[in-house]
């Protein structure tokens, strides 16, 4: 079996996760440039009113995102289980598995949310002044699930391979041209924000055809032939059923977060306005955690799959240590430098929009560490096969953060908006970090009787 990727059941736990991490950082950063500059070139070119426009899509646009994301990783988790087993032909049929079911989740989803674009827009409350840009923007995005669909399955299918270079690669081309298509756009063109959402779309499908030429070119296992789409009901079910909680569970989060931008929306443009430039802040500590997240996953599903519970032990605690030194980090910056956040989105920024966005970072910046904790042993348990405990841990995470929004913003007002993902954070917490504990010692205990057979389905 020739191919190009690092191999995560060898060298030392703490340099290995690091080296394949960095670069799942770097895509997240690249990735997280798509609405940036969406954010900053509309803020500054079309006002206030059109970043708000953007903004108030912005929960259901990540939506879709995350379910897309976890479906994939669900897929990216089979596959390492294989890699680690070395089982060629298991690994053929897993991508095939992936390819097919995202390939219909695709169609499906893109049909689904183009035709549910009004009545979404109603249900968060979108401000009458705004709903027109709104709409513009949050259907073109919707329309381009498919390339965002296409994009994450090759990136997951390259990172359970080991290669975490090459999306981070093709990112940074098409974060490059993302920008060019925006000013174009928009600038000469006209376009308003949907030209801006036409560039994202773009720019991404271009990320996911670069990734997909290299990968074939890398991967002799991705070149697929006619009999390896010939995949049994049975090894469907099984993809799909790592796949389909995980992004269900990813979605079932982000419900909670379309709760709070509901709310936000409630409060006005100025309100909509700080948030999306807060919320677009955070987002680079959150994507961090996320590539960490990312890297972990990967790391205990190829272990997983070969068996070695002491080294997924020894990996989860590196990983969860320079996530906290990363967060501890983001969180002294962010605080720092807090005050020139609305700027970079608004040109002119009226006091209320900077009270908005000073608020809920200084809510929420200080408990990135809890964050952190979240996703590593998350990740963890979800790569060791287990997708019930991650599942329960999200709905009490989506009641914790849905009572946080509704309880405290009738009492402290906004406040209870910037403090509710910190709230839901801790209560996922209280599920996940014994469910880690138990799961690994289980494992461990099953592990000196025989081979694992988390890997095997």
């Amino acid at each position: 079996m020739k191919q190009r990727g690092q191999d995560l059941t060898q060298g030392k736990p703490f340099s290995t996760i690091l080296t394949f991490a960095l670069p799942v950082i770097g895509g997240n950063l690249f990735q997280l440039f798509y609405t940036l500059a969406d954010s900053i070139i509309v803020g500054q070119t079309l006002g206030a009113d059109a970043l708000a426009a953007v903004g108030a899509t912005s929960t259901v646009v990540y939506l879709v995102l995350c379910f897309i994301q976890g479906i994939t990783s669900g897929f990216g988790i089979r596959l390492g289980h294989r890699t680690g087993q070395r089982d060629e032909r298991g690994m053929r049929s897993s991508v095939a598995a992936s390819s097919l079911l995202s390939l219909f989740f695709g169609v499906v989803l893109t049909l689904l949310c183009c035709g549910l674009s009004h009545p979404i827009l109603r249900w968060i409350h979108t401000p009458e002044n705004i709903y027109a840009m709104a709409y513009d923007y949050l259907f073109v995005i919707l329309l381009g699930t498919g390339a965002t669909v296409f994009y994450n399955l090759i990136s997951n299918l390259l990172r359970a391979l080991g290669d975490s270079r090459t999306p981070l690669l093709c990112l940074v081309c098409s974060s490059l041209l993302n920008i060019v298509l925006d000013v174009v756009f928009i600038v000469p063109l006209k376009m308003g924000v949907a030209g801006a959402a036409w560039a994202t779309v773009l720019s991404q499908l271009l990320s996911a055809l670069l990734s997909l030429a290299v990968g074939l070119r890398k991967f002799p296992v991705l070149r697929l032939k006619r009999q390896d789409l010939r995949v049994s009901g049975s090894h469907l079910a099984v993809h799909l059923g790592t796949g389909f909680p995980m992004g269900f569970q990813m979605s079932v989060m982000c419900i909670g977060q379309i709760s709070m931008q509901g709310a936000v929306n409630a409060l006005g443009a100025s309100a909509i306005a700080g948030y999306t430039a807060a919320t677009k802040v955070d987002q680079l500590s959150v994507l961090v955690v996320n590539a960490m997240g990312i890297a972990i996953s990967n790391y205990v599903a190829q272990n997983y799959g070969a068996g070695q519970m002491k080294r997924i032990r020894a990996g989860v605690a590196a990983c969860l240590l320079q996530t906290s030194i990363a967060n501890v980090a983001m969180c002294a910056l962010i605080l720092r430098f807090r005050h020139l956040v609305v700027s970079l989105f608004v040109s002119q920024p009226t006091p209320e929009i900077q009270l908005y966005a000073d608020h809920y970072l200084l809510g929420v910046a200080p408990f990135y560490l809890l964050l952190g904790v979240l996703m590593m042993y998350r990740a963890a348990i979800q790569s060791m096969g287990n997708a019930l405990v991650p599942f329960l841990a999200c709905i009490l995470e989506l009641i914790a953060r849905i009572a946080a929004t509704t309880l405290l913003t009738s009492r402290i007002g906004y406040w209870g908006v910037c403090l509710a993902s910190p709230l839901a954070w801790a209560a996922a917490c209280l599920i996940l970090v014994p469910a880690y504990w138990l799961s690994l010692r289980r494992h461990t205990i099953s592990s000196g009787t025989g081979r694992l057979g988390g890997g095997n389905a």
